[in-house]
């Protein structure tokens, strides 16, 4: 069975290093990247926001274990200028699931870390009561196009969301709408779509 892993990848070219032999690296990278989307090991790829001189690439990759990730980033061309960070994804019940969400056309993509803190005042029904709730706003955002996917992350009450929303204004008014939100701290990460987006090159 094929895990899902976050990876934050960011370079740093060698001073000195000739500008067509970053070109050079970064076609083949391009090239590779093709590859292993094909392999269904690279679905999708981001660019958080950068600060200047910063180049970092977000991604959502497949593998079998670690083991195999790390075989497939360890061959990719920028892998001699590039540090990894990866971050096993596991299930999430509400999750909509790969594919099963279009990809919008014109609107932008978050990530949003998720973290759950509910009150030790809060009773058992009203827990329930307030997952309950949640799941259906969840399919709620899933069917109108903008809960992409979501998932666990490691740590207790973690968990990682993929919107589309049509600006920051749109993405927070759809996260103060969920039924945890007054139990939830959230973090927003806007994210532009990376020229090797396999997602966005599909027909």
């Amino acid at each position: 069975m094929r895990r899902e892993y976050l990876v934050t990848m960011t370079t740093r070219v060698p001073d000195g290093t000739p500008s067509h032999d970053v070109d050079g690296m970064r076609a083949r990278e391009a090239a590779n990247t093709r590859r292993l989307a094909e392999q269904g090991r690279v679905a999708r790829l981001w660019r958080p926001p950068l600060g200047p001189g910063e180049w970092r690439t977000l991604g959502l990759f497949t593998a079998a274990g670690p083991g195999d990730l790390e075989r497939t980033l360890a061959a990719m061309p920028l892998r001699v200028w590039r540090t990894d960070e990866v971050t096993a994804l596991g299930p999430h019940p509400n999750d909509p699931g790969p594919g099963e969400v279009p990809l919008a056309a014109d609107g932008g993509e978050y990530l949003v870390t998720f973290v759950l803190g509910v009150p030790d005042t809060a009773s058992a029904a009203a827990r329930d009561e307030a997952f309950a709730r949640e799941a259906v706003r969840a399919r709620e955002l899933a069917a109108e196009g903008h809960l992409a996917r979501l998932w666990t992350l490691p740590g207790r009450g973690r968990n990682l969301g993929l919107f589309q929303a049509a600006g920051a204004a749109r993405i927070a008014e759809m996260l103060r709408s969920l039924p945890l939100a007054d139990w939830l701290t959230m973090e927003t990460v806007p994210l532009t779509r990376h020229p090797s987006d396999p997602a966005s090159a599909a027909p």
